[in-house]
């Protein structure tokens, strides 16, 4: 059988949990951060567990990460 290929995206996004989660970053932290709000900003700081309709996807992006 022939080596799986992972998006070079995913690795770069996502990681794996050892229980089989997949954790990412907090989003919308990179640009017009003026018209958000403190609390706001502060709520999307740290790392997260992707929801359960997501993980499916991003585990067929990561073949070797289970």
């Amino acid at each position: 059988m022939p080596k799986l290929k992972t998006k070079s995206g995913a690795k770069k996004r996502f990681r794996m949990t050892a229980t089989g989660k997949v954790k990412h970053g907090g989003v919308m932290k990179r640009h017009r951060l003026i018209r958000r709000s403190s609390k706001r900003k502060l709520h999307a700081r740290g790392t997260f567990i992707l929801s359960e309709s997501d993980t499916p996807r991003v585990k067929l992006w990561m073949p070797y990460n289970r």
